[in-house]
């Protein structure tokens, strides 16, 4: 086929037929050569862990399932290199262009730059589309042309855009396939011999694949979704969509959510109904959360390595593996934060009310290093996400304008009396305390000695005594950050000759090595796996096991909330929080693509140690610094995006510096902000059915 002229339409995190951009501009073309690349070593530490790597496997078996149904297969290559594939792939077939969906993580945005340079060195014609945002990052800015520097503010600009989201593409009749004789496909490995018992059980909760997602996004807006504001905070029981997994991989279509939902949204405003309109409100926002990850990664590139705030550089973190094994094991004392983490280890999924919950003890109360936390979400969680991941655990450690102060505990006890009121689901997660009246169940060392003798628990014994008391955590919060401040002030005296480093610059910033005896993917024995739930309704108690855990991979929106019970501890010396850096530094990253998720990158900044939270990595990010992409053809980024192939604006850290002023309104945008009001013309919004097909 060397002078067929087809098209390679390279797949990444978009593992879906209906509404993929690039697969309909490959179709249009003519000859469709599908393309999938495996090259986990390009994503450095943040190798896929075992339970992404089962889903990656079989929404793969299911987008090759249905390629086949319209006439063509999907060609797969395990590589080290991406970019070198796709040359060779050009090379076999003779493809005259290049079709593909834009990422927003680091490590992609410099190896799609790469990509473009090197293909169309080679006389290729590439074009980049957006498939995975309502509006690329680069179209939502303030008044002045700058990024957004809290979360509230840019929700609130996507809402009142003057255009809508871009309709979903309904999926190809057919696609004419190029000659696939001279690029055969190599077998690509997910799983070894000793994840395969483990990984057998995911399947009886959770179903890959795109035609999956949309069946599940179906049963959700037609069900769950009308009381979504009303039971999205109940840990004990399915009240959320559980997309994110499939939105992760690119299964189903964040535009087709978006319009799916609104749609709804017109229904139950026509009809009154405001607890539906609220819903909808809240599920939109954690659509928004997502939408935010990438903005931030996209304009922070480095916020999956360190804190966008500067001083964090100087908090004493507590290096105690010990306390790391405990908080992983599900051992901390803290029932909810217990059975939080036991839930993940058994079936790779975690509530996100449960992940700021954990997330915050780790932080706030164990202060351990938020990077290692990070990690172990990454390697763990079915939906970890990189973008996803920094935003969340940035939010938690208050590096965020708009996240939560540092100075402040949530007490693991209110929390379980407002996620888990009935105490059904520490029942479910930790059986040894599950015959203690609710009234004790979120803190057992309270209890009566007669009561925890009836419940037959011994505390220190068969359920752990709390490994941290919160009064010690305040007390010793209070000295960490009474020296992080001590230590930022002199260095913000030492940095005033005008150099304009010092608070807020964190590129000096040198994370805590993770432990080199943690093996995250480590197996353990059949025989106290917890068994994943055959319906996510009724997730069953794990086995009781103490011993180090493997664990899944997730990590989902972390929405703040609105009236937590927290214990505020204020520095000494009454510090505001410091400014956020500006970003117009030179990022400068090795261009050392070395392992790879389909899909996410992170800058290779200062990293010691093996493993560290989700990200794709190493490259020279000076590569972006103009106006105009590599792409073939060029399009305006303020104007309406163009289907038909947008370019990605030459990438560089924005020179925006984020606002020191702290949000108030934690739940970002409420129901006052609701669509309608501000959108009359949702009422014309076009069903995705009535689309025209684009085979």
């Amino acid at each position: 086929m060397s002078g067929g002229g087809c098209s390679i339409v390279w797949f990444r995190r978009d593992l879906r037929v209906e509404d993929n951009p690039a697969l309909s501009a490959g179709v249009r073309t003519g000859q469709v050569v599908a393309v999938f690349v495996w090259a986990p070593e390009e994503e450095g530490p943040y190798h896929p862990g075992r339970v992404s790597r089962w889903w990656l496997k079989h929404s793969l078996a299911h987008l090759e399932s249905s390629l086949k149904s319209l006439g063509t297969s999907l060609v797969t290559k395990r590589s080290t290199d991406s970019v070198s594939s796709l040359l060779e792939l050009v090379k076999s077939t003779g493809a005259t262009q290049l079709f593909f969906n834009h990422l927003y993580d680091p490590l992609s945005l410099v190896r799609d730059h790469r990509a473009k340079q090197a293909l169309i060195a080679q006389g290729v014609t590439v074009q980049s589309f957006n498939a995975d945002l309502l509006y690329e990052p680069w179209e939502v800015n303030d008044e002045q042309g700058h990024p957004f520097t809290t979360f509230a503010a840019f929700w609130e600009r996507c809402l009142s855009m003057p255009y809508d989201p871009e309709a979903p593409l309904l999926p190809p009749k057919k696609i004419i396939s190029g000659d696939l004789t001279r690029c055969p496909s190599d077998t690509l490995v997910f799983e070894d011999e000793s994840e395969k018992g483990s990984n057998a059980l995911l399947a009886r909760a959770w179903s890959p694949g795109w035609s999956n997602a949309d069946k599940a996004l179906t049963a959700f807006i037609n069900g769950p979704l009308i009381e979504y504001s009303k039971n999205c905070r109940k840990a004990d029981s399915a009240t959320t969509s559980f997309l994110s997994p499939h939105l992760h991989f690119g299964e189903v279509s964040v535009r087709k959510a978006f319009h799916l939902v609104r749609l709804k949204q017109v229904s139950w405003a026509n009809e009154g109904n405001r607890a539906g309109e609220e819903s909808v409100n809240l599920f939109l926002k954690s659509i928004g959360l997502r939408e935010y990850s990438r903005y931030l990664s996209f304009n922070h590139p480095y916020s999956h390595e360190r804190p966008l705030l500067g001083h964090l550089k100087f908090f004493p973190w507590v290096v105690d593996e010990s306390y790391f094994k405990a908080w992983r094991q599900g051992r901390t004392g803290y029932p909810l934060v217990d059975a939080g983490m036991r839930e993940l280890w058994a079936t790779g999924w975690l509530h996100d009310r449960i992940r700021v919950v954990v997330a915050s003890f780790f932080v706030k109360v164990l202060q351990l290093p938020w990077r290692w936390g990070m990690k172990y979400f990454w390697d763990t969680l079915l939906d970890a996400d990189l973008e996803s991941d920094a935003l969340g655990w940035q939010y938690i450690s208050g590096t965020l304008p708009d996240g939560r102060e540092l100075d402040r505990i949530d007490n693991p006890e209110f929390e379980g009396y407002k996620f888990d009121p009935n105490g059904e689901y520490v029942r479910r997660w930790l059986p040894e305390l599950a015959r203690l009246p609710t009234e004790w169940i979120h803190h057992p060392w309270n209890a009566p000695e007669y009561l925890l003798q009836a419940a037959g628990i011994e505390l220190g014994s068969n359920y752990p005594l709390p490994i941290v008391g919160l009064d010690a955590a305040k007390s010793r919060l209070q000295e960490a950050l009474s020296i992080m401040w001590q230590q930022e002030a002199a260095s913000r005296a030492a940095t005033e000759n005008g150099t304009e480093e010092g608070l807020g610059d964190s590129s000096e910033y040198a994370p805590v090595a993770f432990p080199q005896d943690v093996q995250m993917d480590e197996d353990i024995e059949p025989s106290v796996r917890a068994e994943p739930p055959r319906n996510r309704n009724h997730l069953p108690g794990p086995n009781r096991q103490f011993e180090d855990q493997m664990v899944p991979s997730i990590t989902s929106f972390v929405r703040a909330d609105d009236d937590e019970t927290s214990s505020d501890v204020r520095n000494s010396a009454g510090e505001s929080r410091g400014e956020v850096p500006a970003t117009n530094m030179n990022v400068n990253m090795n261009m050392d693509l070395d392992t790879g998720n389909p899909g996410t990158g992170v800058l290779q900044t200062t990293r010691t140690g093996p493993n560290i939270p989700p990200a794709h990595y190493n490259f020279t990010t000076g590569v972006y610094n103009g106006a105009e992409d590599s792409t073939a053809e060029s399009s305006s980024t303020t104007s309406r995006r163009e289907r038909d192939g947008g370019v990605v604006p030459v990438w560089s850290p924005t020179t925006s510096a984020f606002s020191d002023q702290i949000v108030g309104d934690e739940n970002g945008v409420g129901a006052s902000s609701s669509y309608l009001p501000r959108h009359p013309q949702s009422h014309q919004i076009v069903n995705c059915q009535q689309l025209s097909q684009t085979g």
